[in-house]
């Protein structure tokens, strides 16, 4: 199974985090493509992998420039995603509690409505912790990819 781990970005934090990822789940996963999500559309959901939307959020709450024209055209060119399995993984700052990681959860929402299967819940590191968003959300990946990776009951 190929791991493609999609990267919305303002600050490169989102990139390294999936970077990050890249270098330390390659035990659990041969194939992992990051891939920056500029000029990206609809199509980049064509390929049969398991995807991981790694997305900062930006200004009032909004996905990163680079993410916008991908994030547009799942309303513009909407298509059923049913055979998509994905994570999420939603970089804020609680300081700003009322958009808190909103970049990640409305990637979330918009591939739930065109019919994809998100595994486990939607991961979300605060910025203000003084945590390594690197550090923990590569924990959390090896624990989301034990989950993606089990055989279905």
């Amino acid at each position: 199974m190929k791991l493609k781990i999609l990267v919305g970005t303002m600050t490169s934090t989102a990139e390294y985090v999936a970077q990050a990822i890249q270098m330390d789940c390659s035990d659990l996963v041969a194939d992992i493509d990051v891939q920056l999500m500029d000029n990206l559309d609809i199509s980049a959901f064509d390929e049969d992998a398991l995807y991981l939307i790694c997305t900062s959020t930006y200004g009032s709450g909004d996905v990163p420039d680079n993410a916008r024209a991908l994030y547009d055209s799942l309303d513009t060119a909407p298509k059923y995603l049913g055979h998509v399995r994905y994570g999420v993984i939603a970089l804020g700052d609680r300081t700003y509690m009322q958009t808190f990681c909103f970049g990640g959860k409305k990637f979330d929402e918009r591939l739930q409505g065109l019919g994809a299967q998100r595994v486990g819940e939607v991961w979300c590191h605060d910025a203000s912790s003084g945590t390594l968003a690197e550090t923990e959300g590569t924990a959390w990946c090896r624990e989301w990819l034990a989950q993606a990776l089990a055989p279905a009951a």
